[in-house]
């Protein structure tokens, strides 16, 4: 695969930057932080990075609070660096290692990016799946793949193995719906909270616990699930394997990237077609 060659270009409008599909939206108080110190300074320390696809237009993909910065002080250009021939997951990544490399980072952020940043390193390196099996959140940590994926992440970001694996399989055990609930939470979420969160198999049960802490009914996940399973003593639990099957098609859909979506719907989309005409019969 060829590389992602850069441009002859220092700045752009900022009018014709496009912004979609973001990990995680603008923190507030990060776009205050970033003016605050643009005023002090006079410039904006790191310019935007951006992805000039084959219809012309540009797309950003590292940058977002600088970007957000640039249109509420009323700039018409911006700092940037563009790149032509640049991959969905090329894309992602650059996303990814942007804000953790320089972003104030709460611990559901770090989690989801983390276990995204697995997810493109394995798409990257497909030699490195092998052995892989079962939840994200009980990978296997002596798995030839996973060994090089938290080597070359710890390195990166000056963390330890043991904190890399343990925030991915945080992240992991989580979808893009129940990250949106938490992210409303009234507490922050804590990582001894989102691992919590990934000791529980169940996704019924999980997805409970997820919404009653994102209410604010309980403290912390702990709480929320011990209440559950208060909750469930004597009662039945439900035996639906069609939910089960349905929810884990919904997970396994949620986790999946843009190239990995279109490449599934061009070789089993004729299968969902047949399917929805048979239910219309």
């Amino acid at each position: 695969m060829a590389e992602p060659i850069p441009l002859q270009i220092d700045k752009v409008a900022v009018a014709e930057v496009i912004v979609r599909d973001r990990l995680r939206p603008v923190s507030e108080a990060g776009v205050e932080s970033l003016i605050a110190s643009v005023t002090e300074l006079g410039v904006l320390k790191d310019p935007i990075h951006l992805r000039k696809k084959k219809d012309g237009k540009l797309y950003l993909m590292a940058g977002a609070h600088r970007l957000e910065v640039a249109r509420r002080l009323g700039w018409e250009e911006i700092p940037a660096k563009v790149w032509t021939g640049a991959t969905d997951d090329w894309a992602l990544l650059m996303e990814i290692d942007d804000n953790l490399a320089g972003a104030e980072m709460n611990a559901l952020d770090t989690a989801v990016f983390l276990a995204t940043r697995k997810q493109v390193y394995e798409r990257l390196h497909p030699e490195t799946r092998r052995g892989v099996a079962g939840a994200l959140a009980r990978w296997d940590a002596s798995e030839p793949g996973s060994v090089a994926f938290v080597q070359s992440t710890a390195d990166k970001f000056g963390m330890t193995a043991r904190q890399i694996y343990k925030i991915v399989a945080a992240g992991s055990a989580l979808r893009p719906g129940t990250v949106a609930q938490l992210r409303a939470a009234p507490k922050p979420v804590s990582l001894k909270d989102l691992t919590e969160l990934a000791k529980i198999g169940d996704t019924y049960e999980r997805d409970t616990v997820i919404e009653r802490l994102a209410a604010g009914e309980a403290k912390s996940a702990a709480d929320a699930w011990r209440s559950l399973k208060a909750d469930l003593a004597g009662t039945p639990l439900h035996n639906d394997p069609v939910e089960d099957q349905y929810k884990a098609l919904r997970a396994a859909w949620s986790r999946a990237g843009a190239a990995a979506r279109r490449r599934w719907l061009a070789e089993d989309g004729a299968d969902v077609a047949a399917l929805l005409e048979t239910g219309r019969k």
